[in-house]
């Protein structure tokens, strides 16, 4: 999880590759009015995410029940949002990409044929809630290599090691 141009889909990508995992981009379970509407620059209101978020609880709900394990990538700015992907459960983590908004500003500009305008990291600052600790998030900083931020989320998975509470799902 975190604002545009945080990476989101590029680490969760890469950490899908590196822990055999199946990779989502949570912008593909966003309805085409809301596509047209982060094109335009407008910003989503709650109402306009609600199916959305949904969408992606729904996805994770049925992987989990099939055994199987994803990476979806999905911004979950506010807690509220979190509640609804995760609600309760505990083989679901999250994932928070951390980062300056100076940072993320330079890769979004640099960025070609994305939804998401530039325009729009400002309200998407103002709208991020960053996870609290009893989320039980993996908090990661952006500013190091792909790789790097890979294995520190490989890392603070604990992956390798039995435990009753291992995550089916992640979302960065």
């Amino acid at each position: 999880m975190g604002v545009s141009g945080s990476g989101k889909s590029t680490i969760a990508d890469h950490l899908a590759v590196r822990i055999g995992w199946r990779y989502e981009d949570g912008d593909t379970f966003h309805p085409p009015s809301n596509v047209s509407k982060m094109h335009s620059g407008q910003p989503l209101t709650d109402e306009d995410r609600w199916p959305w978020l949904r969408a992606i609880a729904a996805e994770i709900d049925r992987t989990c029940r099939i055994s199987e394990r994803a990476v979806i990538a999905c911004s979950a700015l506010k807690r509220s949002y979190r509640d609804i992907l995760v609600h309760g459960r505990k083989d679901v983590r999250i994932v928070f990409l951390d980062g300056s908004q100076e940072l993320i500003a330079s890769r979004l500009i640099a960025r070609k044929d994305h939804f998401m305008p530039p325009g729009l990291l400002t309200s998407q600052f103002g709208t991020l809630e960053p996870p609290t600790p009893d989320e039980r998030p993996i908090t990661v900083a952006i500013d190091r290599t792909i790789d790097i931020i890979v294995e520190d989320i490989v890392s603070q998975l604990n992956l390798d090691r039995p435990n009753l509470d291992r995550p089916n799902l992640d979302r960065s």
